[in-house]
């Protein structure tokens, strides 16, 4: 059956797919959690049940001048330094998996978020200063020795912890925001994708148990 792409508007005689870097954008209307993706969904929100609407056209304008892109901004560069330096410091081969995953879905969360708001770190952003970095390290990590088997169920805890604390600081700013402003919108937006982010890590933390 005949079909029109949503992005070139190109008659499809058959199912295919055609400029698959049409993206929508939706949220659900209850825990507010923001997600994009190349279809829409169907059904409810997967963390809550809420009724799913669709964000067409948001217009955001400059997101480096919204406190809360910022914020959310340099928050997820901070965790995903945190998963970083983790991974380096781990010896145990099994252990050093388990890290490099959660970096990788740190560098994911990265990207989704730059996605989502149209905000982009730079490059140079992202590299610390060796000296720094090395400070840093010792004292985020000064109470884990490393090549015992519990260093990696203890990053899973200051893990949890750092995006509990990071859920409910945007928590807080959308309660101080003013109402139907977009800070508001995005702050609840934050805290509902940490809030994901704390309910994985509960469940990784399993495979310790």
């Amino acid at each position: 059956m005949p079909s029109f792409c949503p992005k070139c508007h190109k008659v499809l005689e058959e199912d295919e797919i055609c400029c698959a870097q049409v993206r929508y954008t939706w949220r659900c209307r209850s825990c507010h959690k923001l997600t994009t993706g190349i279809a829409l969904p169907y059904g409810r929100c997967f963390l809550c049940g809420g009724e799913l609407e669709v964000i067409e056209d948001r217009d955001l304008g400059d997101p480096a001048a919204l406190r809360a892109v910022r914020e959310a901004m340099q928050l997820e560069l901070n965790a995903f330094h945190f998963y970083r330096m983790a991974r380096e410091r781990i010896r145990n081969p099994q252990n050093r998996i388990i890290l490099e995953q959660l970096y990788e879905n740190e560098v994911d969360h990265l990207h989704e978020l730059g996605e989502k708001y149209h905000a982009h770190l730079d490059p140079s952003v992202i590299k610390l200063d060796p000296a720094a970095e090395q400070r840093l390290s010792e004292w985020l990590f000064r109470d884990i020795v490393f090549t015992d088997e519990t260093a990696a169920a203890r990053i899973y805890e200051m893990a949890i912890e750092m995006e509990k604390r990071t859920r409910d600081h945007f928590r807080k700013a959308a309660a101080e925001a003013a109402e139907g402003s977009p800070e508001r919108d995005i702050y609840l937006e934050l805290a509902a994708e940490e809030e994901e982010h704390v309910a994985l890590l509960e469940a990784e933390m399993e495979q310790f148990r």
